[in-house]
C-alpha cells in the first residue's frame, strides 16, 4: 500500500509517474479517427493505466494522447480547444519560424519527414503500449478489438527495440531525470532557490497545479452551468467555480530521431587518429559523460535536493567546472541541463543580479547568465529503435547500415517554455554560456550563422594549453517525424467519451 501524498494518482496516466522500464517491449501507434462515435465508445472502456503504484507492478500498460485535430475530431468544442497553448494548436511543423528555431531546417525540414510534416500528415491519436518481454503481441491483440478497428486507422507504427539501458550511440541513458515534488514540499521562492535542485514542482509536468513560478499554466476550463457533462471533471484549484479539463493532463512531445551510429564513431575515430583511448575521450567530451554514465565533472560536496549523495552519476553541478575544463560547455548533457540555479555564483542580491543580466562587470565570457534550469526541465520517456551496434564495431568500414535512433518523448506543462526553449536556446543556438559558433555536438545542425560563420566546431578547453578544436562535424542526427500531443487525465478521457455527436457526424448518419 503506497503512502498517500494527497495527489490524484488515480486520475493521472501512469507515464507521468513511471517510465515503465521493466516493460521493455513497447509499441507506439499513430492513429487517425475513422469514426468518432465508435472511437468515443472504445475510449469509454479503454484500459488506460493510471499512476497508482501497484504491487506487483502491471504486466502491461496503455497510454493515450491526442493531437489538436484529434481532440477536435472527437468532438471537443472550439472554445475549449482555444484554451490550449498556441504551439499545441499550431503544431510542431505548423509554423516556419518555429521550425527554424527548433533546428528543423535543411535535411531536418518538415517536408522531408516521414510523418507529421504537415497538417495532413499529423495523426489524431498516439497510443503507447508497453509489455513485459514476450507479451506485446497478445497485449496488442487485446487492445485492437473489433471496436478499435472500426474506430481508427493505423497511420504509422513507430519502431522500437530494447537495447538495454543505452541510447544508440552506446552511452548509458535515462540517468538524469527530475524528481517530481508530488507533496509540494519545496518552495518556489527564488530567494530560497539560489542553487540547483533536481526536485521539480508538479505543475511543471502536470496541468492544474502550481508550477515553478507558483502559477497555474493556462489550460481549458469549463463553466459547469453551461456544460452538464463537465460535472465529472475535477475543480480548478485556481478557479473553484470552474471545471478543469486540463488537470492531471500533460503535453507530450515526440520526435523520431535517426542516429547515424557508424558515421558518429567513424568520424571520431578519424579525428582521434584511430587511437581508441583518444576516440573514447573525444566521445565522452561531446556527450559530457563516459559511456558507462560517469560524469566528467567532480561531485559536489553539498546536498542536491532530489538527488541522493550515493548516486554519483547524477550528484554534480557545473559550479566546480565553470570554464569547462572537465566537461566542455558545449557538451550535450551540459546544454540539455546546465544545472543552474536562480542566482549564479557571485550574485548575492538584486543589484549584482541586475548587473549580471545586463552584462556589466564580466571578466570572462563564461560569466554569462544561463537561465535557471528549474523553469526548463523535461520529463523524458523515449525509447530507442534499431539493432545495437557497439562502438568497436561501428568504427569498422563494413559496419552494417540500419535504421537506428530514438523515439524521443518528453512530457511537460509548457511546450514553449520547456521543450522549445531547451531545443532553441540551449541545443541549437550558436551561443551558449559564453561559447560562440557552436551548436550541440550530437543534435545540432551545422548551418552557418547569419554572418556566414561556421557552427561545425567543437571546442574543449584545456587548462594546460590552448583550446583543442574538432572541426567540420557532420550532422549525426536527422529528424524523421514529430508532433505535439495532449495526454489527458482519466476523468478528462471519460468526458471525451461522453461528448455528443457533432454536426458533421449527424450529417453522415
Amino acid at each position: 500500500m503506497e503512502k498517500s501524498t494527497g495527489f490524484e494518482f488515480d486520475d493521472l496516466q501512469g507515464l507521468l509517474r513511471f517510465g515503465y522500464g521493466k516493460l521493455t517491449e513497447s509499441c507506439f501507434m499513430l492513429l487517425d479517427i475513422s469514426d468518432a462515435a465508435v472511437a468515443r465508445r472504445w475510449l469509454a472502456t479503454a484500459p488506460v493505466t493510471n499512476a497508482v503504484a501497484a504491487s506487483p507492478p502491471p504486466a502491461t500498460a496503455l497510454q493515450i494522447a491526442f493531437s489538436a485535430t484529434g481532440l477536435q475530431t472527437m468532438g471537443l468544442r472550439q472554445s475549449l480547444l482555444d484554451g490550449f497553448s498556441d504551439e499545441f494548436i499550431t503544431g510542431m511543423a505548423g509554423d516556419e519560424s518555429r521550425s527554424r528555431r527548433l533546428g528543423d531546417i535543411l535535411g531536418n525540414a518538415p517536408p522531408h519527414w516521414q510523418w507529421g510534416g504537415n497538417q495532413e500528415q499529423m495523426p489524431d491519436i498516439m497510443l503507447l503500449l508497453y509489455a513485459r518481454p514476450g507479451e506485446m503481441e497478445a497485449w496488442r491483440k487485446s487492445v485492437e478489438s473489433e471496436g478499435f478497428r472500426a474506430a481508427f486507422r493505423v497511420r504509422v507504427i513507430l519502431p522500437t527495440n530494447y537495447i538495454g539501458a543505452l541510447e544508440p550511440f552506446g552511452f548509458a541513458d535515462g540517468i538524469s531525470q527530475p524528481v517530481i515534488d508530488w507533496e509540494r514540499r519545496q518552495s518556489t521562492d527564488l530567494h530560497e532557490r539560489d542553487r540547483y535542485s533536481n526536485l521539480l514542482s508538479a505543475g511543471e509536468v502536470v496541468l492544474g497545479y502550481p508550477n515553478e513560478y507558483g502559477l497555474y499554466t493556462s489550460r481549458p476550463l469549463i463553466d459547469p452551468r453551461e456544460d452538464g457533462l463537465a460535472a465529472g471533471l475535477p475543480d480548478a484549484e485556481d478557479a473553484p467555480a470552474l471545471k478543469d479539463f486540463g488537470r492531471n493532463g500533460s503535453y507530450l512531445v515526440i520526435r523520431q530521431l535517426h542516429q547515424d551510429v557508424p558515421g558518429f564513431w567513424q568520424f571520431l575515430d578519424k579525428a582521434a587518429g584511430s587511437v581508441p583511448e583518444k576516440r573514447e575521450e573525444l566521445a565522452a567530451k561531446m556527450v559530457g559523460r563516459q559511456r558507462d554514465g560517469a560524469p566528467l565533472t567532480p561531485p559536489v560536496g553539498e546536498d542536491i535536493p532530489g538527488i541522493p549523495p550515493d548516486a554519483p552519476s547524477n550528484h554534480f553541478t557545473y559550479d566546480l567546472d565553470v570554464q569547462g575544463h572537465h566537461c566542455p560547455i558545449s557538451a550535450h548533457i551540459r546544454r540539455a541541463n546546465p544545472r543552474s540555479g536562480d542566482l549564479p555564483p557571485g550574485v548575492t542580491g538584486f543589484l549584482s543580479r541586475l548587473l549580471k543580466i545586463l552584462g556589466f562587470g564580466r571578466k570572462r565570457a563564461d560569466e554569462d547568465l544561463v537561465a535557471s534550469s528549474r523553469f526548463h526541465r523535461l520529463l523524458r520517456r523515449g525509447r530507442s529503435y534499431g539493432p545495437l551496434l557497439a562502438p568497436e564495431d561501428a568504427v569498422k568500414p563494413e559496419a552494417p547500415a540500419a535504421e537506428r535512433g530514438l523515439q524521443f518523448i518528453v512530457l511537460g506543462a509548457s511546450i514553449s517554455r520547456q521543450f522549445e526553449f531547451v531545443q532553441n536556446a540551449w541545443l541549437m543556438s550558436g551561443k551558449f554560456g559564453g561559447v560562440q559558433q557552436e551548436r550541440d555536438p550530437l543534435l545540432g545542425t551545422r548551418e552557418p550563422l547569419a554572418n556566414g560563420e561556421p557552427t561545425d566546431t567543437f571546442r574543449r578547453p584545456d587548462p594546460t594549453g590552448p583550446v583543442r578544436k574538432t572541426c567540420q562535424l557532420p550532422q549525426f542526427v536527422t529528424v524523421l517525424g514529430g508532433g505535439y500531443f495532449f495526454m489527458p487525465g482519466l476523468r478528462a478521457l471519460r468526458y471525451l467519451a461522453t461528448l455528443p455527436a457533432t454536426g458533421s457526424e449527424k450529417d453522415h448518419e
